[in-house]
């Protein structure tokens, strides 16, 4: 496969929370790499990690099990917008035929003080697919993405920390 073609794919990893949860962090849909390693944000370049790592004041974890830990430890609850769709690689602008995730499986298991999308494209997802469902406005963080190079790590996690902190 090329990357040029769309293909119909489903989300086959959980989402990450516990009832402890404050802040719920949103992507778009996992990329072939987090496909491939069955967990988010799995490309080495994506500094997802890298941000949340520094806003709760830990080292960055390396196995998928470190990294669901330090996400229960800071409160952090992380899912995609998007369930399943058709999409050309991991290009988010390539998204069509959205189905939804629900949401209100964790909202209505956890105690989620905010709701941030890990950028533009899940921002506007969620406002065209789970806003009204779930009753809760969303913000709008830069994305962690390494497609997102206009912003250094330094000043994502500055604006990262602002918003997110207060909630946890």
């Amino acid at each position: 496969m090329n990357g040029r073609e769309y293909i119909q794919v489903f989300h086959e990893f959980s989402p990450v929370f516990d009832e402890k949860s404050k802040v719920l962090i949103l992507g778009t849909f996992p990329s072939v790499k987090s496909r491939e390693g069955q967990f988010y944000y799995h490309h080495p370049q994506n500094r997802f990690w890298k941000v949340i790592a520094a806003l709760v004041k830990e080292p960055v974890p390396q196995t998928v099990l470190e990294k669901k830990e330090m996400l229960l430890r800071g409160h952090i609850a992380i899912w995609d917008v998007v369930q399943s769709c058709r999409i050309k690689g991991s290009s988010d602008s390539s998204i069509r035929d959205v189905v939804p995730s629900d949401l209100n499986q964790i909202l209505d298991h956890a105690d989620i003080r905010k709701i941030f999308a890990n950028g533009t494209t899940a921002f506007r997802l969620y406002r065209r697919y789970c806003e009204e469902k779930t009753k809760r406005e969303a913000v709008c963080l830069p994305s962690t993405s390494p497609a997102n190079a206009s912003w250094r790590l330094e000043a994502l996690t500055e604006r990262w920390s602002e918003e997110i902190s207060p909630f946890l």
